[in-house]
Order: C-alpha cells, then sequence, then structure tokens
C-alpha cells in the first residue's frame, strides 16, 4: 500500500466496518426501514426477510471497511470493492425523489446523508487510478 493511500483507506475503511458492525444486530423495524429504502433503487431486496436484508448489509459493510483496512489488500482491490459499495448507494441516492431536489441532482435535507457518499466514490477512483511512478525501461531498436 502507498503511504498515499493510507489517509484515505484509513478513514474510509474504518467508518464503513464501524456501520457494518453497528448493524450486527438491528431489530426487525430497522432493517425493514434499511431494506424499504434500497428497495427504491433495487426492488430484488424487498424480495428477502428484513432481518436477512440487515445481516447481509452488516456483513457487506464489515468486508469493505476490512478490505480498505487490510494493508496487504492491494488499493486497486480495495477501491472497486469501495465503488461498488458507494456505488449502490449514489444509485439509491438518485433513484430515490425525495432524496434529490427537482434538478435530480442536489440533495434535499432527506437526502445530505446519502449525498456525502459521493466522497466515498471519489476515493475509489482514487485508489484504482492511481498509478505507481516506477520508471519503465524503453525499448531500443
Amino acid at each position: 500500500m502507498k503511504l498515499t493511500h493510507l489517509p484515505l483507506r484509513l478513514a474510509t475503511g474504518a467508518f464503513i466496518l464501524n456501520s457494518g458492525i453497528s448493524k450486527m444486530n438491528l431489530d426487525k423495524d430497522t432493517a425493514g426501514y434499511m431494506q424499504g429504502m434500497a428497495a427504491k433503487a433495487f426492488p430484488q431486496a424487498g424480495d428477502m426477510e428484513p432481518e436477512k436484508f440487515g445481516k447481509i448489509l452488516s456483513a457487506a459493510e464489515i468486508t469493505v471497511g476490512a478490505m480498505l483496512l487490510v494493508p496487504f489488500v492491494p488499493s486497486k482491490l480495495a477501491g472497486l470493492a469501495l465503488a461498488g459499495f458507494s456505488g449502490g448507494l449514489l444509485t439509491m441516492y438518485f433513484k430515490t425523489p425525495e432524496m434529490t431536489e427537482e434538478d435530480g441532482i442536489r440533495p434535499t435535507q432527506d437526502g445530505t446523508a446519502v449525498a456525502k457518499d459521493s466522497w466515498m466514490a471519489a476515493i475509489a477512483l482514487a485508489l484504482i487510478l492511481d498509478r505507481s511512478h516506477k520508471k519503465h525501461k524503453k525499448i531500443k531498436k
């Protein structure tokens, strides 16, 4: 892991891991609420039991958070996991009309908490797109 990736991975990974751990024992009503939000963007999420949805969400967050925190996971791979996770959250944001203003982009008061996940998408792209600055040997003809 590059030193410059450390702040990105630590802050984001700790935040997501904590979120996943806090969801490990969701009550049925809280899990059902989260499932309802997710089902607006991903209708198949509404087809499972709320408790099962909550456990899957918790496991996904713990996995992504751990991938970001563990130094032997390559940054590109951790970034891809984060991109999938943040992409899902942003899909939910854009597909839930009450989260955006009439322009469909700017967040409403209700959407601000999810709109901030755009920062995670930016961090994911930074981890994926960053290249090593190793010099490549030129082939002489």
